[in-house]
């Protein structure tokens, strides 16, 4: 079954990205893979601590990811699959990509304020031509009407 592999972050564009995938899934017969990154320098900490924190970002990641996974099962019914990395965002997006050869698409969310579509759209689109799988880039600002129109 091809996956659409989307990005879970604090983003508010994540959202739409989340929507396209469930709605492109559902429509096509595929499955949703969520992809939640903890950055590296969250853990630079005592020992002691970094573990501390670390399961308490797994756990605020879980939370956030129930709440999509509940409306794609809901509304799409699709029942994604979380999966947790710990690294550098790009890194690890292309390390997924790699592990998963279920995945068949990668969807982003596009920010629309002063600084362009964010930093993650920005990497990926310079890695984009190497990239052994589709990039789809969703604008943050597109209303749910016409993404249920062009999924």
């Amino acid at each position: 079954m091809r996956k659409f592999l989307v990005v879970l972050d604090d983003s508010r564009e994540c959202l739409n990205a989340m929507r396209f995938a469930a709605m492109r899934a559902a429509k096509s017969g595929g499955g949703v893979e969520v992809l939640a990154i903890i950055p590296p320098e969250e853990f630079n900490h005592w020992i002691g601590i970094g573990d501390i924190m670390r399961e308490e970002a797994r756990e605020r990641i879980e939370v956030h990811y129930e709440v999509f996974a509940k409306w794609m099962r809901d509304r799409q019914g699709i029942d994604p699959e979380l999966v947790i990395r710990e690294g550098e965002i790009v890194t690890e997006i292309l390390a997924q990509v790699d592990e998963d050869p279920d995945v068949g698409v990668l969807v982003l969310g596009a920010g629309s304020g002063k600084g362009g579509p964010g930093p993650l759209v920005t990497q990926m689109t310079k890695s984009s031509a190497t990239l052994p799988i589709p990039l789809t880039i969703v604008p943050g600002e597109m209303s749910k009407e016409r993404l249920e129109a062009i999924t």
